[in-house]
């Protein structure tokens, strides 16, 4: 067992001083996968890589992730996501905080069609924050709400995280989908309870005074009705299992390109732009499953994971106490990795620890994704302050500070989870 740990600390030291170096996380997962693979044992090694990216490439399931990027970014490079924020605005004024909830219920909407919660925090802050700011909104809170509102891109279905984790997991995307939307209503609705609370306590939010006729609803509903009803579409072929996730990803695409071309938005930069930024990101994320599938086989043959499995066992954590572990685990290593990473990094270590515990697959791909999210507003590598630092201008202590009241909502979001896991199979 102690020949296996050393094994495990030398490849966290190399992937560590790797990643220090600038190497891409891909290149960095299969270097040490391959060199682990050849140090480690007198095998083929050769053989094995090929075979082992082979068989995780080779999958049916990873055909929707190109779609659902592609149907993101149809939307992303048109004029949609402005018209979903000016056609949800007059049906919040309502709430107290009045148009701060667009910020956490049009990322949310929006997060369903993009599945990046940078993505999100980038196209809807650029249009919401300027309105918000000229209408006298608290700044802080603003910036808060639209950070923790993001974050709900790498949960709300259809998601990209939740696809990844599917693959490595060998679990349903189809079922990962249907259990996350209760979940990620939970969260949005966590956010929207504490805008409007913060707002009652505290005027400066929602100063404008907008009063709407009924007609003015009518009209905004010709703006953005057409995202949730692709969303509704896309997930209703899944739920009413019309459709599996690829062939709902292919729906969503078509969707999203006849609605761009209804709306007048589609034209040939737009089109092409979406192409090669899809293409872009879809190798990313595939270089990083073929990797960490590497990677994955090297910790097996070493016999790592079993290893791991029987210090856990001995240190008798216990349920609960496994969980906060790891939750406390996801959180410090996605300041530093994003989400797709941390989740094909740890599967081959911690999936074995998981099924030890008698833990359901589908909750635990929830479970770690709230986790994740909350990596994405934390320092010193949260990709949504990032985003927000340069949309707004102030220095990342602020960013982190406005959106700490969010990231301690997600906590509370996780440990509901952990006390009534039966919330993630409501619909399944």
């Amino acid at each position: 067992m102690a020949t296996e740990l050393i094994y495990a600390l030398a490849m966290l030291g190399a992937l560590l001083a790797l990643l220090a170096c600038g190497l891409w996380v891909g290149l960095t997962l299969l270097t040490i996968g391959w060199g682990a693979l050849y140090l480690g044992l007198s095998l083929p090694t050769d053989q094995i890589v090929v075979t082992t990216i082979w068989t995780s490439a080779a999958s049916w399931t990873l055909s929707a992730l190109p779609l659902f990027i592609w149907m993101g970014e149809i939307l992303v490079r048109t004029k949609l996501s402005e018209n979903l924020f000016k056609g949800l605005s007059p049906w919040l004024v309502w709430l107290p905080g009045r148009l701060m909830h667009v910020n956490t219920i049009g990322c949310g909407i929006f997060a369903a069609v993009s599945g990046s919660s940078a993505a999100t925090a980038a196209t809807v802050g650029r249009i919401s924050l300027p309105q918000l700011h000229r209408l006298g909104y608290d700044s802080r809170l603003s910036i808060g709400s639209l950070a923790g509102g993001a974050s709900l891109g790498l949960l709300i279905p259809p998601s990209l995280a939740l696809i990844v984790y599917g693959v490595a997991a060998t679990v349903s995307i189809t079922d990962l989908f249907i259990a996350a939307i209760v979940p990620g209503l939970l969260v949005l609705s966590l956010f929207s309870a504490f805008i409007a609370l913060r707002s009652l306590v505290d005027r400066r939010g929602g100063v404008d005074k907008t009063t709407l006729h009924w007609r003015d609803l009518a009209r905004s509903l010709v703006l953005f009705a057409p995202i949730p009803l692709l969303v509704c579409a896309v997930l209703g072929t899944i739920y009413t299992g019309v459709a599996t996730a690829t062939e709902a990803a292919a729906l969503g695409v078509v969707g999203a390109l006849f609605v761009a071309a209804a709306y007048g938005q589609l034209t040939w930069a737009a089109l092409w732009e979406s192409l090669i930024s899809a293409t872009r990101t879809t190798c990313m994320i595939g270089l990083i499953i073929v990797a960490a599938a590497v990677l994955a086989s090297a910790c097996a043959f070493l016999g790592i994971p079993r290893a791991l499995a029987e210090w856990v066992a001995g240190l008798q954590l216990g349920y609960y106490g496994f969980l906060l572990v790891l939750l406390v685990f996801y959180i410090v290593l996605g300041c530093f990795l994003d989400g797709f990473s941390v989740i094909l990094l740890t599967g081959a270590v911690i999936m074995p620890l998981v099924r030890q515990q008698g833990i359901d697959l589908i909750w635990f791909g929830i479970f770690i994704t709230l986790a994740i999210e909350m990596s994405q507003i934390t320092p010193p590598v949260g990709f949504n302050l990032y985003v927000l630092q340069g949309l707004t201008g102030k220095n990342m202590l602020q960013i982190a500070a406005a959106a700490f009241p969010f990231f301690l909502i997600l906590v509370l979001s996780a440990i509901i989870l952990m006390m009534f896991p039966g919330i993630v199979h409501v619909l399944l």
